[in-house]
């Protein structure tokens, strides 16, 4: 049986530092300094689950771009290339009690706990002795509360989960993007954030985001 381990810091101590850990993969430009990181201690590989990401196109393009900074770092990745936001966003709506445009704190926790718990899964089905997430990285995203449901999730699944504070690599990550020419998104990755970022193109935010 896996001894529970619920968060790991790299300066912990090599004795704590798991042997191989999946990285969920949110984008290539966040996830540039978190597996670079963690290579230098562990084997990593990718895993690409990114069910929340609109249009097509958009998704297109940064799976392209997670490919393309595959083969910079010389990882392996698992990839699940199938685009199906219906199912994301009828589980959003489930968990919202129906509303038209959820309000950004319900959909974020509800995104960060689908692709981390398929990331969990997919860890311990794979073999891997911890799993860890590039949304650490972003100064965009509820840190506290990606290192929570990871935590809870180690706990659920019998996994590791490896923590750690990449926003530290902030500027660093952003740089290492544009020399390797990776796509460099606009918007977060679901419709509503779509529609946030470019209100006047789509339509009147709803009242409750004011």
């Amino acid at each position: 049986m896996i001894e529970v381990v619920n968060k790991i810091d790299l300066s912990s101590g090599p004795e704590k530092i798991p042997a191989r850990v999946l990285v969920h993969i949110c984008c290539g430009p966040c996830s540039i300094m978190p597996l670079k990181a963690i290579l230098g201690s562990a084997e990593v590989w990718g895993f690409f689950h990114n069910p929340n990401i609109h249009p097509y196109s958009e998704f297109k393009l940064r799976l392209d771009a997670v490919k393309k900074l595959a083969g910079f770092l010389s990882i392996n990745v698992l990839y699940d290339e199938e685009y199906k936001p219906i199912p994301f966003i009828k589980g959003l709506k489930a968990t919202s009690d129906g509303v038209k445009h959820p309000p950004k704190d319900v959909r974020c926790e509800f995104c960060y706990s689908t692709r981390l718990e398929e990331t969990a899964r997919a860890a311990k089905k794979n073999g891997f002795d911890a799993f860890s997430s590039s949304l650490l990285y972003s100064k965009y995203q509820n840190h506290e509360q990606i290192k929570g449901l990871g935590v809870d999730l180690a706990k659920k699944y019998g996994i590791l989960f490896f923590y750690k504070d990449f926003r530290d690599f902030w500027q660093q990550g952003i740089d290492n993007s544009k020399e390797m020419g990776l796509y460099r998104q606009k918007y977060c990755g679901c419709v509503y954030s779509k529609i946030e970022r470019y209100p006047k193109k789509y339509m009147k935010i709803p009242p409750v985001l004011k």
